[in-house]
């Protein structure tokens, strides 16, 4: 079975087919989409479409046929991801009208963070709250932890505690423990967790309240999705800029270096301590794979947890590498993202089981 893979991000769309052994038979890019159904694209035969989903929610904590419902549902989680939702939307609507006549299913970033134990899913809010509106922590970038963690175990050789970093314009961490997720950064939005490219990440809630005496809902809400985290901090989104203004001296690039990497390495301890301990910590995303400055700077403040980088190995890095130094107790590893090889097993598996709603 061949199984197009759809991945509408913010500002791009990425489609990939995959045949039943996940070779890639076709690839095409769109980085500038305005979600429309207009694609030229040339494609070999296509069996199911795949479609990766930011937020599922409470109710879909697996890959699900599409069917109207399941998209009306799904629409009414926008609010919960606004700037993802609507193009997962848009990219099922556009695949829809290029293949109408296969099954497509919807993959769900939460869906892998749903074995999040009790203790650290649960918010200390009141239970009314929590029971009336379904909040809790859902954790984002499931595929690409998923894919990552298990791929990495099989890269090393073993590993039963395995701390994931997905890196890119989003990122997170997650605690993987036996390949189950039991702990992430990301919160009941993609909005929590470490600074991204234009996202604040964690911030004081006390914070929040006092601007929100201040500023409009509206304006809040700009301000914490498009116009903080390193763009904020530096005035650059891409973190490839923020090196090279760092480069040329800016403080303020300095300042967004600093504050990503020390969130980054607290974040990692943190992942580490509800495990009880590191046996692996993988790099993927972005700049996960392709930003050996980042890594260094994290794992050289993480000995204390037996990491210990190469530093020629870290920086040819190219693929799936081993980065840290034969005296790490703890192995370092850069993993490719393949969200597509998720996707397309998801697919395949929900349409073996007819999961139709």
């Amino acid at each position: 079975m061949n199984v197009l893979v759809v991945n509408a991000g913010s500002s791009s769309l990425k489609l990939s087919v995959l045949g039943q052994d996940d070779t890639v038979l076709a690839q095409h890019h769109v980085e500038r989409w305005d979600g429309t159904p207009d694609l030229d694209l040339r494609l070999p035969p296509v069996h199911a479409v795949g479609h990766r989903v930011v937020h599922g929610g409470a109710r879909f904590t697996g890959p699900i046929v599409i069917t109207p419902a399941v998209r009306r549902d799904l629409a009414a989680l926008t609010d919960l991801a606004p700037l993802h939702q609507p193009r997962a939307l848009a990219g099922m609507d556009a695949a829809r009208v290029l293949f109408p006549d296969v099954p497509h299913v919807a993959c769900f970033d939460t869906a892998f963070h749903r074995t999040l134990p009790a203790a650290a899913s649960t918010y200390p809010l009141p239970a009314e709250w929590r029971d009336r509106w379904d909040l809790r922590r859902y954790g984002f970038h499931g595929l690409s932890h998923a894919y990552a963690a298990r791929r990495a175990v099989e890269l090393a050789g073993g590993g039963t505690r395995v701390v994931t970093c997905h890196l890119g314009a989003g990122c997170s961490l997650a605690a993987v423990h036996d390949g189950r997720s039991v702990d992430t950064t990301m919160g009941f939005t993609p909005l929590a967790g470490l600074p991204m490219a234009t996202r604040s990440g964690d911030l004081d809630p006390g914070l929040l309240l006092w601007l929100s005496d201040r500023l409009g809902a509206g304006e809040l809400a700009d301000g914490l999705a498009h116009h903080s985290g390193l763009l904020g901090l530096s005035g650059c989104a891409d973190l490839r800029d923020v090196h090279a203004a760092a480069a040329q001296g800016d403080p303020k690039a300095w300042l967004a270096l600093d504050v990503f990497t020390h969130r980054l390495r607290q974040g990692i301890a943190a992942m580490a301590a509800s495990m009880g301990g590191l046996d692996l910590l993988v790099f993927t995303g972005g700049i996960g794979e392709h930003d050996g400055d980042v890594r260094a700077r994290v794992v050289d403040g993480l000995e204390f947890l037996g990491l210990v980088l190469d530093r020629e190995a870290n920086a040819a890095a190219s693929g799936d590498a081993r980065v840290g130094a034969e005296a790490s107790r703890t192995p370092v590893w850069v993993v490719t993202a393949r969200e597509d090889m998720e996707i397309a097993a998801g697919a395949r598996a929900a349409l073996a089981a007819d999961t139709v709603l």
